[in-house]
């Protein structure tokens, strides 16, 4: 609901009075929102305004005057009060009086701006004759002020400004989490994204020498993928990849970590975790996949694939860094997809160990 601005009553008075005040409504009818264009509160809800003041009528009157124009109100007698209902959220804007008992306004504000990563402006209220309160207002971070007496017009621009920059706060760190989420996690799979991957593998590895733990990791090729996005469209191939997926995340711990490493390729990053912990993890994900059946409704279709899984482990004799255990990783892939497929291929010290192959698989 768009705040309302006061009607100018015509009467007696100084001309230049009447031309300020004049020039105020129009302030505020702008700050508000024109006509022409939705304002920011009914494209977004109305919008909650927490007022704290010691004085029981300056606080009633400032809470009425926003409740008219479409705000609602919460009011608070102390600062402390206000800092603790804005700790609780959903509070857009916060209006306090400079000159409080025990917490000040301006203490309040400092702590306000300290609760979180939620962003909640504050404006502060003082006495007209105060400079100094306005200067300091500023440098404390206060994102507006009102000064007392204090006309509704005044009021409500300093409260409707304050919005917009809540607003365009809130839509801000939307946009930029959302950017994150694209950066982090792979969109059609949702298992990390490449970049991710690499940023993950450098702090796990870098963790391992420092502690001197074992980081077992795995990359899985499902096989002639091609084959089924030709048969039945991109489709298929998709809820393939999402399926396999799937099976890799509810076959690791929390602690681990899946992501898409290529077209058909998935990257298992795991832990702490030693050989044969490493092989038992990999098993039950070649396994899993080959027993599971990928269905694509509008495909109206449904595939069954096989696996081709190689597997490293950090520390070993021929893998001393974070390149040569990504080098042993793609070769052992490389020697699983050149013996056929449909296998599990380890590297370790003197060559490769397969174990199991298709064939092998119960």
């Amino acid at each position: 609901m768009r705040p309302s601005v006061p009607e100018i009553e015509e009467g007696e008075g100084d001309p230049s009075e009447r031309e300020s005040t004049m020039l105020r409504a129009a302030l505020a009818a702008h700050v508000a929102g024109r006509p022409s264009a939705p304002s920011i509160e009914e494209d977004e809800g109305p919008a909650r305004v927490l007022v704290a003041d010691d004085d029981a009528a300056t606080l009633e009157l400032i809470a009425s005057t926003l409740r008219a124009s479409g705000y609602e109100v919460e009011t608070a007698p102390v600062g402390q009060a206000a800092v603790e209902r804005v700790a609780r959220g959903g509070i857009d804007v916060v209006l306090l009086d400079a000159v409080m008992p025990r917490l000040s306004g301006f203490d309040a504000c400092r702590t306000i701006r300290g609760l979180g990563d939620d962003f909640v402006p504050v404006a502060l209220v003082f006495a007209k004759t105060d400079p100094k309160s306005r200067i300091k207002a500023v440098e404390i971070g206060a994102d507006g002020y009102v000064c007392k007496p204090f006309e509704q017009t005044e009021l409500l621009v300093c409260v409707s400004s304050a919005l917009r920059i809540k607003r365009a706060h809130d839509r801000m760190k939307a946009t930029r989490d959302k950017l994150e989420r694209l950066r982090r996690y792979d969109a059609l799979t949702d298992a990390y994204s490449f970049m991710y991957l690499h940023e993950r593998l450098e702090a796990e590895f870098t963790r391992a020498e420092r502690h001197s733990e074992p980081l077992a990791c795995c990359v899985l090729d499902i096989d002639r993928l091609k084959v089924h996005n030709e048969r039945g469209g991109r489709s298929l191939g998709d809820a393939v990849l999402r399926g396999v997926a799937e099976v890799i995340k509810g076959s690791v711990r929390d602690s681990d970590a899946v992501a898409r490493y290529g077209g058909d390729e998935f990257f298992v990053m795991l832990p702490a975790t030693h050989f044969a912990g490493s092989l038992v993890v990999a098993s039950r994900i070649w396994r899993d996949v080959a027993a599971r059946t990928f269905t694509s409704p509008q495909a109206g279709g449904e595939a069954r694939v096989t696996a081709s899984v190689g597997v490293a482990l950090f520390p070993s004799r021929d893998v001393r860094t974070k390149e040569a255990l990504l080098a042993a990783l793609e070769s052992a892939l490389l020697e699983a997809k050149r013996r056929g497929g449909n296998r599990l291929c380890v590297f370790q010290q003197e060559g490769f160990i397969y174990t199991p192959s298709g064939d092998d698989r119960g």
